[in-house]
């Protein structure tokens, strides 16, 4: 069974396999509010700079289809010779992939009388998993097909033939030659594991009419080859992938956290203000005086960014102060004795702070003018463990 033949009988089940991913990544769509946004469940891959290299070792035969006449009454035959082969290149996506592969063995056949000829070539491929590209990506597929097309350069030497008619300008037969093939083929590939493949191929290459110094019949001149052998991949087959609609989730569920928390909030307000609605009034004090205030956010080692379980705190500063216009905050900054030097913790304090602010305004609205931020650094420490002083604290300000 010759390598089309493989193919033809692997591509349809590659087909279904496109037909089963495909029905799993049909756009999805997501409300928001008022809104209706189309997302596009294509899952997304990529590769790292230094995953996904490897290098083949192989061994097959070579077939030349050159000038093939002998003189009449004798019957010419085609040779099979041996030939050898050693590359390296890479799977740059799940889907293409390059290598640089490289040939050498002994050419037979019949000119006139019986000839030889020993070459050497290096081929660029480009090449082309078809079955990730129809099937959907898979590392663990058993078995891929894998068609491939490249240019390359041949070097031909100790060619001995009674049908050579190039010279080399001086009256002699030329004995050696250069030539660019453009080569086409189709790897089949088995995985044996994440770091070893079992490979068979089948390689045409098209030369110019000079590759065996014979002139004449054919403008082109094909060599045909079938190796197999193993192909080592370092470090493993690998990629990352990426899905718009898992992320989408995963930010609809926070989403959905943050609005829980803030209905929960509004259910305790509404309870409190019940409670004191039943207490006598109180005989001293304006009436308008604020609650105290007692929120904190917290962060994590070496970091002024808000997690989202503490951006629940800065809403809860936000609706404090949009309820009390008249008042003013202190925003001080702290940071853990474990972090740093007292200069760069000063200076994470500062930026904690910092951060906290222009949420206030960008996200809540709140004037810039009512804030104060002030930068403790390490030096105060407001908790005994030293963990719990990686924190903003909020403090009424003038």
């Amino acid at each position: 069974m010759n390598s089309r033949t493989i193919g033809l009988l692997i591509a349809p089940a590659c087909a279904i396999l496109a037909v089963t991913a495909g029905a799993q990544q049909r756009p999805v769509i997501t409300e928001s509010g008022n809104t209706a946004e189309l997302t596009d469940c294509t899952v997304k891959y990529s590769v790292d700079r230094g995953d996904n290299w490897f290098i083949q070792l192989g061994a097959g035969i070579a077939v030349p289809l050159f000038e093939n006449e002998l003189p009449q009454g004798q019957d010419a035959r085609r040779h099979v010779t041996a030939t050898y082969n050693i590359g390296a290149g890479r799977w740059f996506t799940p889907y293409m992939g390059f290598r640089l592969s490289a040939y050498y063995g002994a050419w037979h056949w019949d000119n006139v009388s019986y000839s030889k000829a020993r070459y050497a070539s290096l081929n660029l491929d480009f090449m082309w998993d078809m079955c990730n590209s129809l099937g959907g990506v898979d590392a663990d597929r058993p078995v891929s097909v894998i068609p491939f097309v490249g240019l390359g350069g041949t070097y031909t030497w100790k060619i001995r033939s009674e049908g050579t008619n190039i010279d080399r300008g001086n009256g002699k037969l030329r004995s050696t030659s250069w030539t660019l093939p453009v080569s086409a083929g189709i790897r089949l590939r088995a995985r044996l594991c994440r770091y070893v493949d079992f490979f068979v191929e089948g390689r045409a290459s098209f030369y110019g009419d000079n590759v065996n110094n014979a002139a004449e019949g054919r403008p082109v001149d094909i060599n045909i080859q079938a190796t197999g052998g193993f192909s080592f991949t370092i470090g493993g087959v690998s990629c990352r992938a990426y899905s718009p609609c898992r992320d989408a989730a995963y930010i609809a569920s926070l989403n959905g956290r943050i609005n829980t928390m803030r209905g929960d909030l509004d259910d305790c307000a509404a309870s409190l203000a019940a409670a004191q609605a039943q207490l006598p009034c109180p005989e001293e004090g304006p009436a308008d005086s604020p609650a105290p205030m007692m929120a904190t956010v917290r962060f994590r080692i070496n970091s002024a960014e808000i997690t989202d379980e503490e951006m629940v705190n800065v809403f809860n500063v936000a609706q404090y102060l949009k309820e009390n216009p008249s008042v003013n905050v202190i925003i001080r900054g702290y940071a853990d004795r474990d972090t740093g030097t007292s200069e760069y913790n000063l200076r994470l304090s500062q930026h904690r702070a910092e951060a906290v602010r222009r949420t206030l305004t960008d996200t809540y609205g709140i004037s810039p003018s009512r804030m104060e931020i002030e930068a403790e650094g390490s030096a105060t420490q407001p908790y005994r463990t030293n963990d719990w002083n990686r924190i903003v604290i909020f403090a009424p300000g003038e």
